[in-house]
């Protein structure tokens, strides 16, 4: 056979997950949907827009999500460009130290007083101690999530000059270079006192940039001496609880600061957080791992307990951020190969014991011809994979096996090289497996939820699509590696757990406790896809699960007042567990790969906003 007969026919095919392919990816729909971890589609509060392109438009609705005003984002763009997102953030820090005056203060609460009254709207008298465990209000799907990150952080600064309707000679004096620094250092979260303090020592000719080194450093040395009370750490718990859009904004800035730091010569005890070979973390029951000890920072000791998941192959520094965010724990990167017959890399940032763990029994198949017994008739002698690659959302179309079937026909022997090339690459980038003579086939939503330790059934039934059971399953735990994980558990909550399962998906966390043996009594469970919401709750039922399910539609609706509520009706969590959305950091987005700052990976900052809530909330009870 001569030329090339196996060049892709280009089919339609538009990615849609949350997880990183593991070799060449295909051709990438560039009209795709962008979608949550629930596999909804998320609408922007202005898709109808078309004055920008994607990339601006996205940029936009990321700074504007940061709590800084339309038009100053705007104004910072024009002048910046949008290539250089670093510049335009210190541009935005620094023009909102300018316009930060009393007026634009008044401005900024009225705004947040509008927000809060349509909040209170929406979601009025919320009473956590539900029965039967079910509240059909905020189980529904929200029809505000374009709306949320406005709702959230909505504006702290004003850039105008003037109330409408007020006279120029009304306006109040302008306040001293000395005043608008410590008006801005206190509205990013610092206490005032730090931020008075900072000021008198360095200069009232600093700038913000030096004032916040000043501060951070007072504060890292007295968090080395162990000796030393906090005389501020109450106001700054207050300052958190109240609005945590400022402290989001302190977070950024001190980011910005500790990068441009960074620009110098590398300092090799500050490399980037590099992936292990092999990747098996601090040990797999199926491997012979030195034994390993870690002391945790003293601020990210339990309870509550958290446990963080996301995809290993993330943009260079995402690991770092999200590490500098958790506490500064080291993360723990596992693949999944070593607890069943597929691949998974994954990141876990988490505060649990490493010692005494065990795996759930019995121990998965751990080869492919193991794990699906009757594809070893038809496997080829020239197709030599043991395992399968990381599990996708997506499957190969009956257009492609027909392809491979056809080019295999013609050969009744062995085929060529080039042919057996040509089958292995779209066998291993479409998880294909043999089910008859030259037959190729991708796995059945049953096999998948085998392979990833959800029980028979997990996703079938009640309405769920096909096309919806493989999406879901895609962004899905593998189970048996977080319940290795979570099993030092068992013997601190014999009488039971309860759990907030952010970003809860079909509720891999919730199956791993159960399969542990931990009972469930209370899980507040936050999913975006009422189909996810859907699986679990048939789940919990089919279970016969004795707790009390609470279900939430988003995680932005999870405010301090909400969690309160839940710590004073319960008693608190005790373990704090989710994976937020991987869209911007798979491997596979080869269209908005951007990190952390993209627009579902943001979500990873609520994330940290609600786990940092919780400890505050927990810490004074």
């Amino acid at each position: 056979m001569g030329g090339k007969p196996f060049e892709d026919e280009g089919d339609d095919v538009s990615w849609n997950t949350d997880d990183e392919l593991e070799i060449e990816d295909p051709p990438f729909d560039s009209i795709s949907a962008v979608t949550n971890v629930g596999g909804g589609n998320l609408s922007s509060c202005c898709e109808a827009s078309s004055s920008a392109g994607p990339s601006s438009l996205k940029l936009f609705q990321h700074f504007v999500g940061m709590g800084f005003s339309e038009k100053l984002v705007r104004r910072a763009i024009e002048e910046n460009g949008e290539d250089n997102t670093e510049t335009i953030l210190e541009t935005l820090l620094t023009y909102s130290a300018l316009g930060n005056s009393p007026q634009n203060q008044h401005d900024a609460d009225s705004e947040k007083k509008l927000h809060n009254d349509s909040y209170d709207k929406l979601d009025p008298d919320f009473d956590p101690k539900v029965e039967t465990g079910f509240n059909p209000k905020i189980d529904a799907d929200s029809d505000i999530w374009s709306s949320d990150c406005e709702e959230n952080y909505v504006d702290d600064f004003s850039d105008s000059d003037s109330c409408p309707g007020i006279e120029e000679t009304s306006a109040p004096l302008p306040l001293s270079d000395k005043d608008q620094k410590l008006l801005f250092l206190t509205d990013m979260g610092y206490p005032a006192e730090e931020a008075s303090i900072a000021i008198e020592r360095c200069g009232p000719d600093s700038s913000i940039e030096e004032l916040a080194n000043f501060i951070c450093a007072a504060q890292m040395a007295r968090a080395d001496d162990h000796c030393f009370v906090d005389p501020f750490k109450e106001q700054r718990q207050k300052l958190l609880f109240r609005d945590f859009s400022k402290h989001k904004k302190r977070k950024m800035l001190e980011f910005v600061l500790e990068r441009k730091k960074r620009k110098g010569p590398i300092d090799p005890d500050d490399e980037p957080i590099r992936l292990p070979k092999p990747m098996i973390g601090f040990g797999v029951p199926t491997e012979q791992c030195p034994i390993v000890h870690r002391t945790l920072p003293e601020a990210a000791i339990g309870p509550p307990y958290f446990y963080y998941e996301n995809v290993a192959l993330a943009p260079k520094g995402v690991w770092d951020t999200i590490s500098r965010f958790l506490y500064d724990i080291e993360p723990e990167f596992v693949d999944s190969k070593y607890f069943c017959a597929a691949a998974r890399k994954r990141g876990y940032v988490h505060n649990l014991p490493i010692e005494n763990r065990f795996p759930l029994l019995p121990l998965p198949p751990r080869t492919v011809h193991e794990a699906l017994p009757l594809t070893r008739r038809w496997w080829p002698s020239w197709d030599t994979r043991t395992k399968l690659n990381c599990l996708q959302t997506a499957i190969g179309s009956a257009k492609l096996t027909e392809r491979i079937r056809k080019a295999l026909e013609e050969w009744d022997a062995d085929p060529p090289l080039s042919v057996q090339k040509y089958v292995l690459d779209e066998c291993r980038k479409w998880n294909l497996v043999w089910v008859g003579r030259n037959k190729a086939a991708p796995l059945e939503p049953d096999e998948v939820e085998m392979l990833l330790g959800f029980p028979r059934n997990h996703t079938r039934g009640g309405g769920i699509s096909r096309t919806d059971r493989y999406k879901s399953l895609g962004n899905s735990f593998q189970v048996d590696t977080v319940a290795y994980h979570l099993s030092v558990l068992k013997d601190m909550f014999p009488g039971g757990i309860t759990l907030l399962s952010l970003f809860s998906g079909i509720g891999g966390a919730e199956v791993a406790l159960h399969r542990l043996g931990i009972p469930l009594k209370t899980v507040v469970s936050i999913e975006i896809s009422e189909v996810n919401r859907n699986i679990v709750r048939s789940w919990w039922e089919q279970t016969n699960q004795k707790g009390t399910l609470i279900e939430i539609a988003d995680v932005q609706l999870l405010t301090g007042d909400r969690l309160e509520q839940f710590i004073s009706s319960f008693g608190g969590f005790d373990l704090v567990i989710g994976g937020s959305p991987c869209n911007n950091l798979a491997g596979s987005n080869r269209v908005s790969r951007d990190g952390l700052e993209g627009k579902d990976s943001s979500l990873f900052f609520d994330y940290f906003r609600i786990l940092d809530l919780v400890k505050c909330i927990m810490g004074k009870k």
